[in-house]
């Protein structure tokens, strides 16, 4: 034992009930991390498709800035038109008090926000993939974000479930058995007591009345 714990009957009620809520502890420690785990694993399927659609999408994009690029020269002019995005909203979910975001991209205006005089069909297409990737990536970051989030909280609720089953459970199940052990030899000792008490009495009034019969 690491420190004294006195052997009554209010303590093992004590240790008895905080054992119960160390067990009850675990079990929803136990269940807050298969439930991440589940929510989790869920997500990287979804962000490993999205990966490999970004990719392409960078690489279609890309290209397709280059052919622009050639055909009307650097055109940093022409991007410069193009608006700032500042469409993005987050808001939260939450699971198992986890908060894992939402981002949303407000949808875009249907306009070209440069002049079709002096670029071509090639800048056309390079601003079309750049959308798509754009969407992509925001859906993207919310999926990484959400990940590291589940993350961080499933090592956490392991961290304090491995508390629970391999520390504090262990400590009050010993603390129980230690109580109930020195209670139970206590009761022993007190019934035996009681029986050498009972035995000297009746040994006792055996001999009074013997005494008596033989004044009789």
């Amino acid at each position: 034992m690491e420190e004294q714990i006195f052997p009554t009957k209010g303590n093992l009620i004590k240790a008895r009930r905080t054992l119960a809520l160390c067990r009850m502890g675990y079990d929803l420690m136990d269940r807050k991390r298969n439930i991440l785990i589940r929510e989790m694993m869920q997500l990287m399927e979804k962000v490993q498709l999205l990966r490999n659609s970004v990719e392409e999408e960078y690489k279609e994009a890309y290209a397709a800035l280059q052919k622009a690029n050639i055909t009307l020269g650097v055109i940093d002019n022409i991007a410069q038109s193009v608006p700032i995005e500042n469409g993005l909203e987050i808001s939260y979910r939450s699971v198992m008090g986890v908060e894992i975001p939402t981002v949303s991209l407000a949808p875009e205006k249907t306009f070209v926000p440069y002049g079709f005089y002096s670029t071509n069909s090639m800048l056309d297409k390079a601003y079309v993939s750049f959308s798509k990737v754009k969407k992509i990536t925001v859906m993207l970051a919310e999926i990484d974000n959400s990940i590291y989030r589940l993350a961080i909280a499933i090592k956490k609720a392991q961290r304090r479930a491995n508390a629970l089953q391999n520390i504090l459970i262990p400590r009050y199940e010993e603390t129980v058995r230690y109580i109930v052990d020195n209670l139970e030899e206590k009761e022993r000792e007190e019934f035996s007591r009681l029986k050498v008490i009972k035995s000297y009495k009746l040994k006792h009034n055996l001999k009074k009345r013997s005494y008596e019969y033989e004044e009789q």
